[in-house]
This record gives structure tokens, C-alpha cells and sequence, in this order.
């Protein structure tokens, strides 16, 4: 469970400047809440990069995801192996080069917690869950929404959480997820298309 958790969670410039606190809270809130309301789907590609203390070398993975509301997400590695994750309702299929696994949200409840989390960040609606305590702040360029966990079950694995918005709070611009360790896993997403057309068919998980 814990791999898939890290399976599916390149620094640019923007991301390393020095970041302060945000003075007016209650605006950031409302663009993202309205970014979240304005949204019917999302579709980009990404770049995954793993940094992980056991590794010298950073583990880096390209891909292509694809949101649509209600609850329906597709997680579609290229390389460096083939990996997919289809998440349509309470349905899960994980496939990989060698056998395809489908399970019932509703019958692991860490599954359907990490799942709730995924969907809230890329939604960007995460700031207003219980399960974690939000500090915000800004740079010239982006948002960063820093999240930390205050359940047990988020706790024992990861530190925090980072979402990256741009300045005009389209969409969650890279998301960073820290572990106890410090290892980090980062998502960047590039050649993004907002409200396209969508297809469920690409969803099924029969």
C-alpha cells in the first residue's frame, strides 16, 4: 500500500526562490475555490522525480494524467516502465507489464483516504479538509499551500505535503509529498488543457 501511495505523489527555478507568508489568506482561498468550482477536467502531462536517502541518483518518471469530476482519475506512465492507475468512483485498477489488479475503494479505508487526499489536491480543495493543518505562502510566481497532516494514518509516513499554484490560480501547478524520512517525491506538470472534453471510456475499470 505504501508503494502505491508513493507511486502516484523537476524542481524549476520558480519553486527555489524564497517564499513568505500570505498576508490575505482569505483571497488566496477564494481563487482556488474558484478554480475548483470552474473546473470540469484536467489534462497534463508530468514529470514524477523521486529523491530517496537509500538512492545517489534520483529515480525520475514521465507521464500523462487526465481528471475528470465526478471522482474519475487516470495516472498513465511512459517511462521508464509502463504503469497504470484508473481510479473511476469507489473502483481502483492498477496494471503494470505484467498483471492488472482491481479493487473496492470502499473496502480498504487507507485506499479511499489516500484517494480523498489525491483528488482534493488536485482539485485544490485539500486546505479545507480536518486532516491537515494548512500554512500559505507566496513567491513572484506561485502559491504554495503547505500542508500537515494531523491524522495517524498520514502521520506515520509523510511530513507534509506542498501544492504549487501559478499566480492565477488555474490549477495546481507541482505538488511535493515529504516523507518522515525526508525523502521526497515531486510532480510537475506541464501542457496542461483545462475543461477539454473528456471521455469516461478511458476510465473503465471492468
Amino acid at each position: 500500500m505504501k508503494n502505491w501511495i508513493l507511486l502516484i505523489i523537476c524542481p524549476l527555478l520558480g519553486y527555489s526562490q524564497t517564499f513568505k507568508s500570505v498576508k490575505d489568506t482569505t483571497l488566496l482561498k477564494q481563487k482556488i475555490e474558484h478554480m475548483s468550482k470552474t473546473t470540469s477536467s484536467i489534462e497534463s502531462d508530468f514529470i514524477q522525480e523521486k529523491n530517496l536517502s537509500m538512492l545517489s541518483e534520483k529515480v525520475t518518471s514521465k507521464g500523462h494524467f487526465i481528471f475528470k469530476k465526478d471522482n474519475l482519475l487516470r495516472w498513465e506512465y511512459s517511462s521508464p516502465s509502463k504503469y497504470l492507475i484508473v481510479i473511476n468512483k469507489d473502483k481502483v485498477l492498477i496494471k503494470d507489464e505484467k498483471k492488472t489488479t482491481r479493487y473496492d475503494m470502499n473496502s480498504n479505508k487507507v485506499f479511499k483516504e489516500i484517494n480523498d487526499i489525491m483528488l482534493s489536491c488536485v482539485q485544490g480543495t485539500i486546505f479545507k479538509s480536518q486532516k491537515f493543518k494548512t500554512h500559505y505562502f507566496e513567491n513572484e510566481k506561485f502559491f504554495k499551500l503547505e500542508l500537515i497532516p494531523q491524522v495517524k494514518t498520514m502521520k506515520e509516513t509523510f511530513k507534509k505535503i506542498n501544492l504549487y499554484f501559478d499566480k492565477n490560480v488555474t490549477s495546481v501547478a507541482k505538488m511535493e509529498m515529504i516523507e518522515n524520512n525526508d525523502d521526497l517525491t515531486s510532480l510537475d506538470f506541464s501542457n496542461k488543457k483545462l475543461n477539454a472534453a473528456v471521455s469516461e471510456t478511458i476510465f473503465t475499470v471492468k
